[in-house]
């Protein structure tokens, strides 16, 4: 008693093992190995004298004309799914046959249900035509047999019409199923093609607008320094380091652009953020003046948390430089187990007014859905906080709360 419920699991077990094997198979295999074992069992007792019997014609000793006409029901079952029309028609007329002839009940009967619902499933060109066909051999069926002597009146025939008719249709309804699921599929992959596209305008809007924004502010006030040299040559300097950061993030997302067709990863697909020191001191080196202050120890961050961070210092640091050159700017780091802390604050200035006006997403930099409502989006699809407006001394602050687990 025991073993009863083991013994049970197990073959449960085995059976789906085996279900997922044959579902793995290519339908024209899986068609021609269960005609096989069809036609077999069709031929094997008990099971030989058991199927459909339509008509009540006088009985007939089975012969070689009724051997032929079950195969004539089960073979075409090898091609059910690929040529349903065909299947049903030679099924149809093989079954039609047998009982208008008298022979004995077969298993093989059972094909003409089984083409039945093949067709209603997997026809999908002319089916209007084929159902209409496959009514009138069923009329001229009967007709036959009325002519015959079948003791079997129109009542009879219609109630095995509309069992015939209800596998046809429950074929049919698989088949819209199948079709609703492959559209459901193409849209999901549709909008994750979206989503894709829309992560990828996303990171080259910051990589483009930081560094060529950089790029002008360092060429602007470079033609102010032809009487200092040494000077001219850092700011040259300069611009030419943020012109080969450029190349290689926009490298990296072309690369992501190519139609190679290889599978990759999220994380393969994500540009590596730099560090953020680095990032403010290359933009203190083309001028812009930063205090940068970190508390705590960074935690373990996802890439998609790090990634997220450091762009929220980058689009701030970029709107800082356009915006407010030469104002005071800080970078506030603020570490915790489970959260990043990010504040930028630009201070204010006399022309601080239209400043907060353009990183309110008024200035053409801000057109396009991108800059700080991108970043929002960023940090509020990990489950953090965001929030930018005026600072209290009239400047712009810029704060961001990102946990460390983000999901990617």
């Amino acid at each position: 008693m025991v073993l009863a419920p083991k013994l049970l699991a197990t073959a449960l077990t085995r059976f789906r093992g085996l279900a997922q094997w044959w579902g793995s198979r290519p339908a024209v295999t899986r068609d021609r190995e269960f005609a096989l074992v069809f036609t077999v069992l069709s031929f094997a007792d008990p099971l030989s004298h058991i199927g459909a019997q339509l008509g009540d014609l006088p009985a007939h000793q089975a012969s070689v004309a009724s051997v032929l006409l079950t195969l004539g029901q089960t073979l075409p079952v090898a091609v059910r799914t690929r040529w349903p029309a065909v299947c049903l028609a030679v099924t149809g007329v093989s079954f039609a046959l047998h009982e208008c002839l008298g022979y004995p009940p077969t298993f093989g009967s059972i094909g003409l249900y089984i083409a039945l619902y093949s067709a209603g499933a997997h026809q999908y060109r002319l089916r209007r035509a084929v159902a209409l066909g496959a009514t009138g051999g069923y009329v001229l069926f009967g007709i036959v047999l009325h002519a015959l002597g079948s003791p079997d009146n129109a009542g009879d025939l219609l109630l095995y019409y509309g069992v015939l008719a209800a596998l046809w249709a429950l074929g049919a309804l698989v088949r819209r199923r199948r079709a609703q699921e492959a559209e459901q599929r193409q849209r999901s992959a549709q909008a994750t093609i979206a989503a894709e596209r829309s992560r990828l305008a996303r990171e080259l809007h910051d990589v483009v607008t930081h560094h060529v924004t950089a790029m002008v502010v360092q060429a602007g006030a470079a033609k102010y320094l032809t009487g200092a040299p040494e000077r001219l040559e850092e700011t040259l300097d300069a611009i030419n380091d943020t012109g080969r950061r450029a190349l290689a993030e926009l490298r990296f997302l072309l690369g992501v652009l190519d139609a190679t067709g290889e599978s990759r990863t999220t994380q393969e697909r994500t540009p590596m953020p730099g560090r953020i020191p680095d990032l403010v001191e290359h933009t203190r080196a083309g001028g812009q003046p930063i205090e940068l202050t970190e508390e705590g120890e960074q935690p373990e961050m996802t890439m998609a948390a790090r990634l997220t961070a450091y762009r929220v210092v980058q689009e701030s640091l970029t709107n800082a430089v356009k915006y407010a050159a030469g104002c005071e700017t800080r970078v506030r780091l603020a570490y915790n187990p489970g959260w990043t802390h990010v504040e930028i604050t630009t201070a204010g200035a006399a022309g601080a007014a239209p400043v907060s006006v353009a990183l309110r997403g008024g200035g053409p930099h801000m057109s396009g859905g991108q800059g700080l409502a991108g970043l929002r989006e960023r940090v509020e699809m990990l489950g953090g906080e965001f929030a930018a407006g005026p600072a209290p001394d009239g400047g712009f602050r810029v704060s961001a709360r990102i946990p460390a687990a983000g999901a990617a």
